[in-house]
């Protein structure tokens, strides 16, 4: 069993019905998911870039990553409709407190000049958002095999009604919040 997963039982939940106030342990926010996306905006020009994104996801986490389609056209961007742009991955249960634990431990202490997270990117009904600049910050991701750095963005979901219920969660799980 994850050490996350035995903090969160033994030690995070008593300490927010301490600090919440609740009346049941069942209102104690809990983490529900987290989801890696990476947009591929090069892969309407080549396929390769698409299949390389996916396997540096599944590499991170262990996991089968599914390829994202464009909803609708965008001139713009030279986009149609069905296009592949990007891929995504959701985890739950064991997978996804090991994969906090990685990002946290390992890889987030890897990023350079790190001051801490930022508080304020939390959507306002308990989920926070975090913007990575590129995946080479994961160990297993090795720097010759890299087709392209890339940057993910990883939301944690989380069972919080709002976001000071979310924070005080995540800061209970360690995750390093700027002061």
């Amino acid at each position: 069993m994850s050490t996350l997963k035995e903090l969160y039982n033994d030690k995070i939940k008593k300490e927010l019905m301490e600090e919440f106030k609740y009346s049941s342990v069942m209102q104690v926010p809990k983490l529900e998911k987290i989801v890696i996306n990476m947009g591929v905006g090069e892969a309407s020009h080549d396929e390769k870039f698409i299949e390389a994104a996916a396997k540096d996801l599944e590499t991170i986490t262990g996991q089968h990553a599914v390829i994202t389609k464009a909803k609708k056209a965008i001139a713009g961007f030279k986009v149609r409709e069905g296009q592949p742009i990007g891929c995504k991955v959701t985890l739950r249960g064991e997978k996804m407190y090991n994969f906090m634990e990685k990002l946290i431990k390992v890889a987030l202490p890897r990023v350079r000049d790190f001051r801490g997270i930022s508080s304020k990117a939390f959507d306002g009904f308990g989920n926070y958002t975090l913007g990575i600049k590129e995946q080479l910050i994961f160990p297993e991701i090795v720097y010759d095999d890299v087709l392209k750095v890339r940057g993910m963005d990883i939301v944690f979901v989380t069972t919080a009604e709002t976001n000071d219920e979310a924070l005080a969660l995540l800061k209970g799980f360690g995750m390093p919040f700027r002061k």
